[in-house]
């Protein structure tokens, strides 16, 4: 009897989308922060292992899907959606730091108060020399035991590219079957992590509790109240940007569909990102809403997700935007017209060469400040409440990844709108009767 409603208990849990027990986990651990304190971040070991559970897994996905999406394309197609992805890429994150700096300049963040003494050790940021360079690998194998992103994109596209005019040019049977054979497997592999992935998210309730709980025990109320007018002015830009830039100007004018199904499909991903704060340990979940909530083509997602999770920094970007002026306020200065231009060149190259985990922005931030001449020590003074700012840039990203695949995907017909979300299909997430 006992075992009968044990199991009932768990199947009704396991009916509920993943999406809301997440978001309940969230607000439970927010709450539990605030209100145990300190004791609270004994729950941290657990939600570091739900991050070290979705890193264990990105870059097998990686190089899976990405040689599943190449194995569907030809390399003049590649390129052409290739081109459009990048391009999307770039030109958003230039209008979210255009957005942050003019939120920034109206409410500006940073007024009144005085820049203490903080100790911060920086770290060197990229130049654009040394971002071009990065993206190929000395050594693929170091780069990915190291998970370093936009080096293993590469050496995958080049290897999948390789292996497609192997297996469409080759005049030797045995070569085409083991090309062939080798996206097969990989198709293979891919399949069995998207089975892993809903294990990790499974876990990822107990995991977002924890994170949340141990996160605001450290930061507290009365941190957040200090630096209410940043967190409200970076949470402006973001709700203008993916209101205006993302649902407005992508799905609602290039894509001409519903920007409600869109969020709708997208939410599963937002959430987590919104909850771990990492592009990159986001992705399986953002693969997984891209293709069975979106329905997006494997050829299209498996490509611009991946990169986006590395190149597309819009929230990061838009954050060194309003970030900028928090600065130049605390030291009571005041930035020209040309020196914000300035910071919307070097937040786009940077965030090129930006990685997707948590404190990527705190370096960006150390790259502008030093451009402008800023005292670096600001860096460390925002450095508290950067996990919360961190969520909301995290979800403008992969907000952003997800638009511009649908928009790309719309423009190669590899996108189907008559399933999904588009027809409203809400149910997303599966349950335990679809495993």
């Amino acid at each position: 009897m006992a075992t009968n409603a044990i199991r009932n208990t768990w199947s009704r849990y396991r009916s509920i989308p993943i999406v809301y027990r997440i978001g309940a986990a969230f607000a439970l651990g927010s709450g539990v922060g605030l209100i145990v304190g300190e004791p609270a971040t004994v729950l941290q070991p657990l939600g570091d292992l739900f991050v070290r559970l979705l890193s264990m897994i990105v870059v097998p996905i990686i190089v899976l899907t990405l040689l599943m999406g190449v194995r569907q394309l030809s390399p003049a197609t590649l390129g052409k959606i290739g081109g459009e992805v990048v391009a999307l890429y770039a030109i958003s994150s230039a209008i979210a730091v255009g957005i942050g700096l003019a939120i920034a300049n109206l409410i500006n963040p940073g007024s009144g108060l005085t820049l203490t003494d903080t100790e911060f050790e920086t770290q060197e940021a990229p130049n654009a020399v040394d971002v071009f360079l990065g993206i190929v690998p000395e050594n693929p194998v170091t780069a990915m035991a190291e998970g370093d992103i936009l080096p293993i994109i590469f050496f995958v596209l080049v290897t999948g590219i390789a292996l497609v005019l192997i297996r469409d040019t080759t005049e030797d049977e045995s070569l085409r079957r083991g090309a062939e054979g080798i996206f097969r497997a990989a198709e293979t592999g891919a399949e069995a992590m998207f089975k892993v992935v809903w294990g990790v998210m499974e876990y990822g309730v107990i995991g977002v509790f924890a994170l949340m709980a141990a996160t605001l025990a450290q930061t507290g109320a009365e941190t957040l109240v200090s630096f209410a007018v940043l967190v409200v002015a970076l949470a402006i830009a973001v709700v203008i940007h993916i209101g205006v830039v993302y649902l407005g100007g992508m799905i609602g004018l290039l894509a001409r569909q519903s920007p409600i199904a869109f969020l709708v499909g997208s939410r599963n991903a937002m959430v987590t990102a919104l909850s771990i704060r990492s592009s990159s340990g986001t992705l399986p979940v953002t693969m997984t809403d891209a293709e069975e909530n979106l329905r997006i083509e494997e050829g299209v997602y498996s490509f611009s997700l991946p990169l986006g999770a590395t190149i597309n920094m819009d929230g990061t970007a838009m954050y060194q935007g309003v970030a900028a002026i928090f600065a130049v306020n605390l030291v009571g200065g005041t930035l020209t017209i040309a020196e914000q231009l300035t910071v919307v060149a070097i937040a786009v190259l940077a965030s090129i060469g930006a990685a997707g985990v948590p404190g990527t922005g705190l370096i960006m931030l150390t790259l502008v400040l030093t451009q402008l001449g800023l005292p670096l020590e600001v860096v460390g003074f925002v450095a508290g409440i950067d996990p919360i700012l961190d969520r909301l840039r995290t979800m403008t990203n992969i907000t952003g990844d997800l638009a511009v695949a649908t928009v790309v995907g719309k423009w190669n017909g590899a996108i189907d709108f008559a399933d999904g979300v588009w027809t409203g299909d809400v149910a997303g997430t599966p349950t335990a009767a679809d495993d």
